[in-house]
């Protein structure tokens, strides 16, 4: 009752004054949105090393058309310099005058030369980003990330578009790829094992195929200069980089990749390729089950298993009516599968000790279950560790 007296006492005046504030407020504010004309939209961000420090090369969202046949997403990609990254990103509005935005930032890739080195020092603006989005993509590069960035897709109208669709879930369902994202390899690298991987992304240039620049890319190195005709590329990510304490230590080629994806279990649709007697077969993983054991009792010993369910996908060869309405996988097949699984998992293993990189989280099992036998073993268990690998391909038939 006192407050709707209270309420009653105010004067008209102030109320049509406070009505007046909250209009101001609102309406100069653009209603809460970004001015688009104003703003640098980075889609995704290349980082290499540089004689001044380090070069970002920041892909830039642009409108293409309204019209039907012009539509769609285009983008200018505009390179900087700077003694910190932070420093590159401030030469974009220098350079433009825009305001860089990092919102919709979905793919960060490290050129090779800046992973070789600590590469949280290259991505140490990005984790203290309030902006960053914690599902953005982080990869690996062969070459410069700057002419990856700037390079032509055959496929998108965006380079990083095209890149980002080989992190999908239908490929990391196949085994082929090994995404990461920015948060995750940051949890990797300050946690006990410091070691993680990234897609290893390569380009390769499309036979037949070209397209003429039209002053889309800020960087005449890498994107071409205008009427200049640049070829156009498709993107592989079925490499993998191994990391340990932060440096590129490794690259894992296709088959290791996917076996590391079957220990994983994470294969729900993807295909490999074995023999029946000298010809060959491939088979579809139908399911996966795969794990990674530590053991502790005497000298340090993992147990690496991969179980797979498979059908006959196909024959290299010619093969009689009967067998081709047949997708039960012969036995012999089976057996091959599993001796190849069991190949490719020996040199997964081989390549992760020389490289130093803790891929299997060994260290981080150890620490869990017993920090006591940790600091007893952290310094050599890599080395010490010996491996015990299962694998069991079956039919699904």
């Amino acid at each position: 009752m006192k407050a709707r007296k209270l309420l009653r006492t105010i004067p008209m005046k102030l109320y049509a004054l406070l009505l007046i504030v909250v209009l101001f407020s609102f309406f100069s504010n653009d209603f809460g949105l970004v001015d688009i004309q104003k703003t640098a939209i980075i889609l995704a961000a290349g980082i290499d090393k540089s004689e001044e420090g380090f070069m970002l090369t920041a892909q830039i969202a642009v409108p293409k058309g309204t019209d039907r046949s012009q539509g769609g997403t285009s983008s200018v990609d505009v390179t900087t310099t700077g003694v910190t990254v932070s420093d590159c990103v401030s030469s974009i509005f220098g350079e433009t005058g825009w305001v860089p935005k990092l919102v919709f930032c979905d793919l960060i890739v490290l050129g090779e030369e800046a992973a070789s080195e600590d590469v949280i020092g290259y991505l140490n603006y990005f984790l203290r980003s309030e902006y960053m989005n914690d599902s953005c993509k982080l990869a690996v590069c062969e070459g410069k990330a700057e002419a990856l960035i700037a390079s032509k897709s055959a496929l998108a109208d965006v380079s990083s578009i095209a890149i980002l669709n080989l992190f999908s879930d239908a490929a990391a369902k196949s085994g082929k790829v090994l995404a990461k994202t920015l948060k995750d390899f940051a949890v990797d690298y300050y946690g006990v094992s410091k070691s993680s991987y990234l897609p290893y992304i390569r380009m390769m240039e499309q036979r037949g195929s070209s397209q003429t620049g039209n002053g889309g890319s800020g960087s005449s190195d890498a994107g071409g200069e205008e009427g200049e005709i640049r070829p156009e590329v498709v993107y592989s990510a079925e490499t993998t980089a191994l990391f340990a304490d932060g440096k590129m230590a490794a690259v894992l080629p296709p088959d290791e990749t996917f076996a590391y994806s079957l220990l994983k279990g994470n294969v729900e649709s993807g295909i490999f390729t074995a023999q029946d007697g000298e010809k060959p077969v491939t088979l579809s993983v139908l399911s996966n089950s795969g794990s990674i054991a530590l053991d502790m009792k005497g000298a340090p010993k993992v147990k690496l298993k991969i179980g797979v369910i498979a059908r006959l996908c196909c024959r290299g060869t010619t093969a009689p009516m009967e067998d081709v309405s047949n997708d039960n996988v012969p036995e012999a097949v089976l057996e091959n599968a599993e001796e190849l699984l069991k190949e490719n998992t020996r040199k997964l293993w081989q390549t992760a000790k020389e490289s130093g990189c803790d891929l299997f989280e060994l260290k981080k099992a150890l620490y869990r279950s017993s920090p006591k036998k940790y600091d007893e073993w952290k310094e050599f268990l890599l080395d010490k560790a010996e491996p015990e690998i299962v694998t069991d391909v079956r039919s699904s038939k």
